[in-house]
Parts: structure tokens; sequence; C-alpha cells
């Protein structure tokens, strides 16, 4: 698309969009239109408006105790729970897992997952929405996790779990695991399997499952 368009068109188009938003003058959605009639991609609109007015982060708020108190005498629950505090004695310390977005805005799932975990003994980090795979590598790195799992709603999945475990082995950490879960075809299984994804959750498995396999794995590689 970029080799094809006139990027003198795409460019003032562009720089129109940031003039709009840091005066305040004229429309910017009719310019955004604009900008797309001449193939400037979504992104480079968002960028537009990004170098003025940066970039919107959610606030993250998860709350424990809410899904512990849902799965009272629940024996996969107890065993994600024993698991978990075994990974500990082994290690010194509780398994770390973060929890990053796909690029839909849709986080609900993944807060109540990552609730999940953390009443099941896990340390669990989340990463904000739009999070781009170079952003969730770094953070998994800086935060030093066990596993980074995947919430995938858009069918981004091809293209941004691949490019997370190729930043994470630029960053010499490709011993983090990867998981994935959400809105995944089961056709696309393989393909994630064969770029590096250790398990794959999809709709409707239970947390305390995951956990149980997810721990297993990593007690399976020491």
């Amino acid at each position: 698309m970029r080799a094809k368009r006139n990027n003198d068109d795409v460019r003032r188009a562009l720089d129109a969009i940031t003039r709009c938003v840091e005066t305040g003058e004229g429309n910017l959605l009719e310019l955004a239109v604009e900008a797309a009639k001449v193939r400037a991609s979504l992104g480079e609109i968002s960028d537009a408006c990004e170098k003025i007015v940066g970039r919107h982060k959610a606030v993250i708020k998860t709350i424990s105790g809410v899904y512990s108190s849902e799965t009272k005498n629940d024996a996969e629950f107890e065993k994600a729970k024993e698991l978990c505090k075994e990974f500990a004695r082994r290690e010194g310390r509780q398994p770390r897992i973060m929890v990053v977005m796909g690029q839909d805005g849709h986080d609900r799932g993944a807060k109540v997952v990552a609730t999940g975990y953390a009443d099941c003994g896990f340390d669990v980090d989340m990463g904000p929405l739009f999070q781009t795979p170079e952003e969730a590598a770094k953070q998994a790195v800086e935060n030093d996790v066990h596993i980074v799992g995947v919430s995938s709603l858009a069918a981004g999945h091809k293209t941004l779990i691949p490019a997370l475990i190729e930043e994470l082995k630029k960053l010499g950490r490709d011993d983090i695991m990867v998981t994935a879960g959400g809105v995944i075809p089961a056709q696309d299984y393989q393909f994630l399997y064969d770029a590096g994804v250790a398990a794959i959750y999809g709709p409707g498995t239970p947390v305390s499952k995951s956990a149980i396999s997810m721990l297993e794995l990593l007690m399976a590689e020491e």
C-alpha cells in the first residue's frame, strides 16, 4: 500500500491532522477521512494525533478474592493453589504471569482471568490496552515473569503473538513461556504452536484448568 500511494499527499494529510489537534481548528474527523482516502493507515492517523495529545492509558484495576469466593470446594482450583505452592517451594518465589491484551480494546475477560490467577497464587501483571508486541516483551522482561498470557479477540493472533515471541528472543528471554487464550479458531492452533506458543486455551476454559496446565508445563521444564 505504501509503495503504491502518493506519500507526499499522505504527509500533507497527516500534518493537517496534527495541526488540527494542536490548534483545535478544523474538523478532525473530516481530516482523518481525507487522510484515509490518500491511503494513510489507521496507525499513522493515530500517530499524527498522538504527537500532540499522547496515547490513552487505561487504569487497570483487578479485585482479589472474587474468583476464589465462587469456587469453594472446587477440586481443580484447590489443585491449582497446591501447584502454585509447590512451584514457590522449588523456585523461591510465586509463579509470575503477565496478561496482555490484543488490539481491540476489550479487557474485561483478561481482568477476570487475571483475578482468577491471582487467587490461585500467581503474581499477576497486566499490560495496558493497545500495547505493541515490543512493549509487551519489554515489560515482561523488566518484570521477570515466567509466563506471558495473550488474550486475543480481534483476529490479530497470527501476527501479534509471533511478533511477541520474536521480541522476547531478541531480548534474550525466550525462556519466558507464551500462552494464548480468547477467540482463536481451532484451525490456527498449529500455526501458533509452530511459532512457539506453549498452550492455547479456548473460550470456556476454566481459569483453574489453564492455571494447572501452565504450572505443569513450567515445572516440566525444570
